[in-house]
């Protein structure tokens, strides 16, 4: 068993943390939030009093923040965890970020002998609370092989994918796959519904054949009632998205259906619906074509 220090006990962290613990692991958490503070310690782990308190002891350290200003901040900054952890810890940020910081914080960890790996997740907070998550990971080879029983403790798929950064790419493709999805899955809603025809027993049919997909088998009973609470927010794939489209930028490919996806995400970000689930872009796809759920 490891000594982990988890810094960002969100929606995501707290489950994932709580898992850590109940698998025999000691884990030191910090987070700005109290009360997910008193979670950790309800789970079995210890709450810290700072970010450095979480991790000074720790054999392997796990960031899962929101977004790269905040892994700069916690891992990059004077007194943050580079500064504090000892030579030859293991830190795998599990946050979703840019490419080019996860690369950033990897040459700044090598640079003090600390050993680093990207490690975005998808299955939102359903795989969180589950352990079912699929971890794409970057970074060595030796270092992935060192993690996995750690990572193999929080999700079903995990699979290293490369190098430095490489799990932030993969991840970006995921979103952008996944924002399709559910824009197709909210047009497919709508003509059916504006032809007469049941959305719900439509998309059963769907769901059974070649357009079956995970986002049909699990949300598509949710979309047809409009139960849009959320278990990915509209605003964090919001983010996604720009990461997506600066990673395109980056690689000097086109990528049009991703810049369309990113705009009606944008457009649910404008009205309003940043709170909600990411398949409330069935909302945003009525209002474009003059419809609302009361009419339905």
């Amino acid at each position: 068993m490891s000594r982990i220090g988890f810094i960002g006990l969100g929606v995501m962290g707290t489950p994932m943390a709580a898992h850590l613990a109940a698998a025999g692991h000691e884990v030191s958490g910090f987070d700005l939030n109290a009360d997910a503070l008193a979670k950790l310690e309800a789970a079995g782990g210890r709450a810290a009093k700072d970010v450095a308190d979480a991790v000074s002891a720790a054999e392997v350290v796990i960031t899962m923040l929101p977004n790269h200003p905040q892994v700069e901040q916690v891992v990059l900054a004077p007194g943050g965890v580079l500064d504090t952890i000892a030579p030859g810890t293991l830190l795998a940020d599990m946050s979703t970020i840019r490419p080019e910081t996860s690369i950033e914080v990897a040459k700044a960890g090598a640079a003090k002998g600390i050993r680093v790996l990207d490690a975005p997740v998808s299955g939102g907070q359903a795989g969180a609370e589950q352990a079912t998550l699929s971890i794409m990971v970057g970074g060595d080879e030796a270092d992935f092989a060192a993690a996995k029983p750690v990572f193999d403790t929080l999700g079903k798929t995990v699979v290293h994918v490369g190098p430095h950064g490489a799990g932030q790419v993969v991840k970006a493709a995921n979103q952008l796959v996944v924002g399709g999805i559910y824009g197709l899955v909210a047009e497919a809603i709508v003509l059916l519904e504006a032809s007469g025809v049941d959305a719900g027993t439509g998309l059963d049919v769907l769901a059974g054949g070649l357009a079956g997909s995970r986002i049909l088998e699990l949300k598509r009973k949710s979309m047809v009632a409009r139960q849009f609470e959320p278990g990915f927010r509209i605003d964090l794939h919001h983010k996604d998205m720009g990461i997506a489209l600066a990673a395109a930028r980056q690689s000097d490919v086109a990528l049009p259906l991703t810049g369309l996806v990113a705009q009606l995400v944008a457009a649910g970000r404008a009205m309003g619906y940043g709170s909600l689930d990411h398949s409330a872009l069935l909302k945003v796809v009525e209002e474009l074509s003059g419809r609302s759920s009361e009419e339905v």
